[in-house]
């Protein structure tokens, strides 16, 4: 497994692997080419068809301006669903000609040129990491920094600092999202608006959901976020931390940065041994997996047994199993920030029933991610953010007649 300094990455939103993934190998290939001026593009799968949505022309023409960039889109089903061919031209002659893969959390693959990032984790199943951690008596935090060095601690504290941050300029932040839908911004109303005679103290549902809002809206406006795994999913672990650090005084920013660790730790083993993807296998490798972190976060900071970390992640996990990837119009806006609220509430759920269960468990961490993989593998193309089928093709615009029910 690479380090989880490749899962966590700050940047802009509203996509990891439509937006993020693309910028990157466009300015990698600016960096080695930097006479090139004009580049050929095509987009194809899911690239071609909810590109537009995840604003990936626009993230490529920012990163090779002042370069003359043109278009072309593409359906290959035997290609990678995130393909993406670069083209460079110079004086009428193709330079450069790279085709990319995106794969989920901002990484991407030059096809060619595959694992040049290190692995650097010996161990590749939660099974053998539990194993060598009851043999040296080590937590799963100790064994993250174990094998990232002491300066993952900085590393993760500055990522701690950026979620922080995306949560409370969310809260904070009034209007309407970009694109066709006109989607009302709602963490403000979330946190801040009482209904008539209701007590001020606002409940945990309320406020977890509230930020797990704060974040999604933020990427969805192309804020600077925290890839957790992916932009998609992005608000659920640091609602889930956000929340807890207010609400209890103990859990200091130490205990958030170990949780921070083993959320990592799990986003990890799901990357390597499944996909983190929505156009690989669906909305469950992406809120699924940001679930299963945020559960294993959840029950680290309050130092529960390895077994039940475990059990917290399984049960998230096995919870979004099926879940379908289809954003309306191509935007990471219908239902994905809704299901970040809904899936940072079941985090804490999961949580909570692995104190009291984790002795009766059957299914292991290994084998749900496992499942979610091969699940994802049998789903039907559209729905693997394609927008071509679930919520993406039945919408209406008079779904609801839009009645404020405050």
């Amino acid at each position: 497994m690479l380090s989880i300094r490749a899962l966590y990455q700050v940047g802009y939103g509203p996509s990891s692997s439509h937006t993020m993934g693309p910028a990157k190998a466009c300015k990698i290939i600016k960096e080695q080419y930097p006479y090139i001026q004009i580049y050929d593009i095509t987009l194809y799968n899911s690239f071609a068809l909810t590109g537009k949505g995840h604003l990936t022309e626009e993230a490529i023409k920012d990163t090779l301006s002042p370069s003359m960039v043109t278009f072309s889109s593409s359906i290959d089903v035997k290609k990678h669903p995130n393909t993406m061919i670069i083209k460079g031209i110079f004086e009428d002659k193709v330079i450069i000609e790279k085709e990319m893969h995106s794969v989920g959390g901002g990484r991407i693959v030059f096809v060619g040129e595959e694992d040049i990032d290190p692995m650097i984790y010996p161990h590749h199943t939660l099974k053998e990491i539990k194993k060598y951690c009851k043999a040296n008596q080590m937590t799963l935090f100790d064994y993250v920094v174990m094998v990232e060095g002491e300066d993952i601690k900085l590393f993760l504290k500055e990522i701690w600092e950026h979620m922080k941050k995306s949560v409370e300029r969310g809260i904070h932040t009034k209007g309407v999202l970009p694109g066709p839908l006109k989607m009302k911004r709602k963490a403000y109303d979330l946190y801040h608006h009482n209904k008539p005679n209701e007590v001020p103290e606002i409940t945990e549902n309320r406020l977890v959901s509230s930020f797990a809002f704060a974040v999604s809206e933020e990427n969805a406006s192309g804020g600077i976020i925290v890839t957790a795994p992916t932009c998609g999913a992005c608000g659920v672990l640091p609602a889930v931390l956000y929340y807890m650090h207010k609400k209890h005084k103990f859990l200091t920013e130490k205990r958030i940065i170990e949780a921070l660790g083993v959320a990592a730790l799990f986003g990890n083993l799901i990357k390597y041994n499944a996909s983190i993807s929505g156009a690989v296998a669906g909305c469950q490798a992406e809120i699924g997996s940001a679930c299963s972190m945020a559960a294993a976060a959840h029950a680290t900071l309050f130092k529960l047994k390895i077994e039940q970390v475990e059990y917290a992640a399984e049960i998230a996990m096995e919870h979004h199993l099926g879940l379908t990837c289809d954003p309306v119009n191509g935007y990471v806006q219908i239902p994905c920030i809704e299901r970040n609220a809904v899936a940072a509430l079941r985090a804490i759920d999961a949580c909570g029933l692995s104190y009291f269960l984790s002795d009766s468990r059957k299914i292991s961490f290994d084998t749900v991610v496992e499942t979610m993989y091969q699940t994802g593998l049998d789903m039907h193309q559209s729905y693997k953010e394609t927008s071509q089928g679930g919520l993406a093709k039945h919408f209406k615009e008079d779904d609801n007649d839009d009645v404020n029910c405050w």
